[in-house]
């Protein structure tokens, strides 16, 4: 006999739908699992002291190492116009190498790339925190080990993500509340626990029960059992028991998402594929899903050659998606509720290269938005004659974020998913 418990809900929902789909005995048990759930709610959270339930948090990855000094400039510093003279930009209201940077900090001379108007009128509204100098001690200059360090909150880049070990500590295991979404191909390192996984899907339309299409009788008996609302013959507490409750619950998750998903958005995206990732997950928090904490990405910042026409189109990409992110959620009044949080695996060298472009670096800027956030440019921005072996030297510790945004706004207990202390500069609002 095979406990039920040793199972996990997130397992089944990303590798079991499609066996689930096609499986001859779908009707059969998926009977008992409507009895036991028409009568609540499927994704309302478990309840645990001291957790706040209503708020989330969206992770934006940057893939690829985005160009820390030419996204958040230090114009007024003189070794950053020497050593980047192809590509650095202007300060503001003075043009160079086709741009100039948007005045973010004057007293230290510190501005964001002209394409991110969409960031800068967030900061105009108090909603934009960056946070300069973001790393770990002795950075990896490998995108996979570096992101897997990023991913995972821990040195040796190994083990159970920083967000897989948030849900499972602060959801308790509970299922019901555990429910994290990935909006990607695969999940990444950064959401996967012990006791949970995310639901992890591309596209919402190819995130649904198959059987209508493997066989219309399925479908109608389908049907008629969540109708019903009874299976005879099965006990409670049993192997198929829990299969059927597992099985109906991803198909109730499923439907409401591609419904959720469907609803014209309350404001104008952009078409970048991070905006319609954004869009998605607006979608699901307007209709109430009580998913703690949503990831997406965007990729292309591997800007070894020929930097400034691609990273200025990224960055025109991502201030733009995040700016309308945030005006749905306010329109749905849900900005309040949601903190974004953008990372990337390492900034990139101080000089640019032959290529006109820049090579792998180490330290670069964060970004959290959101009401919760304490707006400006926070931290110690790196010295750029104080480096280490032609790199920035971290100044605030990622982890010390991390714990920011998890203790301040998630109300979690960081040493459980951190397992240490990190100093950080002032982040969340209390």
């Amino acid at each position: 006999m095979i406990d039920p418990n040793a199972y996990s809900r997130r397992v089944f929902v990303r590798q079991g739908l499609l066996l689930a789909s096609f499986a001859t005995t779908l009707p059969h048990f998926l009977g008992e699992s409507a009895m036991g759930m028409l009568g609540s709610d499927s994704l309302a959270p478990g309840s645990r002291p001291g957790v706040n339930e209503d708020r989330i948090l969206v992770v934006v990855q940057l893939s690829g190492g985005n160009d820390g000094l030419n996204t958040v400039i230090p114009y007024g510093d003189a070794e950053y116009h020497g050593a980047r003279p192809g590509i650095g930009l202007g300060e503001p209201g003075k043009a160079r190498n086709g741009g100039a940077a948007l005045e973010l900090d004057k007293a230290r001379g510190v501005g964001l790339h002209p394409n991110l108007t969409g960031l800068m009128e967030l900061h105009d509204a108090g909603r934009l925190c960056v946070v300069a100098g973001v790393g770990y001690p002795n950075p990896n200059r490998s995108h996979f080990a570096s992101m897997d360090i990023w991913q995972s909150g821990r040195p040796e880049g190994k083990g159970t993500g920083w967000l897989g070990r948030y849900v499972d500590a602060a959801c308790n295991g509970n299922p019901a509340a555990d429910m994290a979404v990935a909006i990607g191909r695969t999940a990444p390192l950064a959401m996967l626990g012990t006791k949970s996984s995310p639901i992890a899907f591309e596209n919402a339309d190819l995130f649904r029960w198959l059987g209508s299409d493997k066989d219309g009788r399925m479908d109608r008996e389908y049907k008629e059992l969540v109708r019903a609302g009874s299976l005879p013959g099965v006990q409670p507490g049993s192997q198929e028991s829990f299969l059927m409750r597992t099985a109906l619950d991803a198909q109730v998750t499923s439907d409401r998402i591609r419904a959720a998903v469907a609803k014209q958005a309350l404001v104008q995206y952009p078409g970048s594929q991070l905006a319609k990732q954004l869009r998605t997950v607006a979608a699901m928090i307007r209709d109430g899903l009580r998913t703690r904490v949503y990831y997406v990405s965007m990729g292309g910042f591997d800007t070894h050659s020929n930097q400034p026409g691609s990273h200025g189109n990224l960055m025109r990409q991502l201030g733009d998606a995040l700016l309308a992110f945030q005006n749905d959620l306010k329109a749905q009044g849900n900005d309040g509720r949601v903190m974004t949080m953008c990372f990337s695996e390492f900034g990139r060298r101080m000089r640019q290269n032959a290529s006109n472009g820049t090579d792998h670096g180490t330290a670069g800027p964060m970004f959290l938005i959101g009401p919760g956030v304490v707006p400006g440019l926070q931290g110690t921005y790196p010295s750029l004659t104080d480096l280490d072996g032609g790199d920035l030297k971290y100044t605030t510790d990622f982890r010390g974020v991390y714990q920011q945004v998890l203790r301040g706004w998630m109300g979690a207990d960081t040493k459980a998913v951190l397992g240490g202390e990190w100093e950080a500069p002032g982040l969340v609002r209390a």
